[in-house]
């Protein structure tokens, strides 16, 4: 267990076989968790790196420089955050998500199992800036679901599993499909999410 660039909250939990701090750059600053994180066994969590209260990981997941994290932010087994990142609180990110760098995530978002957030829009093709999506508060992404590089997704919208998004998501709107497009939200859908 690595812990020598890192501050953990009171009542926190770190396995032995995890890393917390791991210094990317000699002078990489320290990762800060809240109280009450749990940080399970193969996780791997950058220095620069800072979370609220009652972080939670599964095993294996790796969370990149520059990121920040509110409270009660769940990540779920093998999930990988890419650094220079934004987690609101209140989210979850199921097992085996990915999520790119200059990704924006809002609050009470979820993330289900295998989705893929994208932040390249012509990968190694030509020389572009990384644009990673945005996800405004509320919002719900289907397993398998796929959200191209730049795409905003409104406020408590749903993805569909396995949809193929490649256009902006206006707020409370179900999109379905590949390419996904716009369907009425259903009246169970209509509420926002609440994760805790």
């Amino acid at each position: 267990m690595e812990l020598e660039n890192c501050r953990v909250g009171d009542g926190s939990a770190v396995a032995e076989n995890a890393t917390v701090g791991h210094k990317y750059e000699s002078d990489a600053g320290p990762t800060v968790l809240g109280r009450e994180a749990i940080v399970r066994s193969r996780s791997i969590i950058y220095g620069d790196v800072r979370a609220g209260d009652r972080f939670t990981t599964g095993h294996g997941v790796l969370v990149r420089e520059h990121t920040t994290m509110g409270d009660d932010v769940l990540v779920g087994t093998n999930v990988v955050i890419d650094g220079h990142t934004t987690v609101g609180s209140a989210v979850s990110l199921q097992s085996n998500a990915y999520v790119p760098s200059e990704t924006e995530i809002g609050d009470r978002v979820f993330v289900g199992p295998g989705a893929v957030l994208t932040n390249d829009p012509y990968p190694v093709r030509t020389e572009v800036d990384l644009a990673g999506p945005t996800l405004e508060d509320g919002v719900s992404i289907g397993a398998n679901a796929t959200v191209l590089p730049g795409i905003t997704v409104g406020e408590d919208a749903f993805v569909a599993a396995g949809a193929v998004v490649c256009e902006d998501v206006p707020p409370r709107t179900l999109v379905a499909g590949v390419p996904a497009e716009e369907r009425s939200l259903p009246e169970p859908l209509a509420d926002s999410n609440t994760i805790l």
